[in-house]
């Protein structure tokens, strides 16, 4: 399973990386994409829809089961990765990669609290 250096985590295994400013992307991390089998659908928000922390953000529909994304800030989307959309499989071959899920900058300012580095992270999903 990999977990890259120089993300963040969260419980909901999401990952999080800092982008320019207060804009984070975000994404399911390898061990949910192998959670959730062979992803076939993803629905994202709308580009430059407001959202709340813990509000729906984006589903995932596998073979398995239907996962979903809550936002882990409240901000603004400013971008969704439309390669996802249109090929939802990039979720299992490629999650920190390919298949990031949105961009949001973040209302209030970035901050780490209640996430995980990749150690802990990892300790979470032995």
């Amino acid at each position: 399973m990999q977990i890259p250096e120089g993300l963040l985590y969260n419980h909901e295994h999401e990952w999080i990386q800092r982008k320019d400013g207060s804009v984070v992307r975000i994404g399911v991390s390898d061990y949910a994409q192998d959670q959730l089998g062979d992803v076939v659908y993803v629905e994202l928000p709308v580009d430059g829809s407001t959202v709340a922390k813990d509000d729906l953000l984006v589903e995932i529909e596998s073979t398995k089961s239907v996962g979903e994304v809550y936002a882990p800030f409240a901000g603004t989307v400013v971008a969704v990765n439309q390669a996802v959309a249109d090929s939802p499989e990039l979720v299992n071959t490629s999650p920190y990669d390919d298949g990031w899920l949105v961009e949001i900058d973040v209302a209030g300012g970035f901050s780490e609290a209640g996430l995980l580095d990749a150690t802990a992270y990892k300790d979470l999903t032995e």
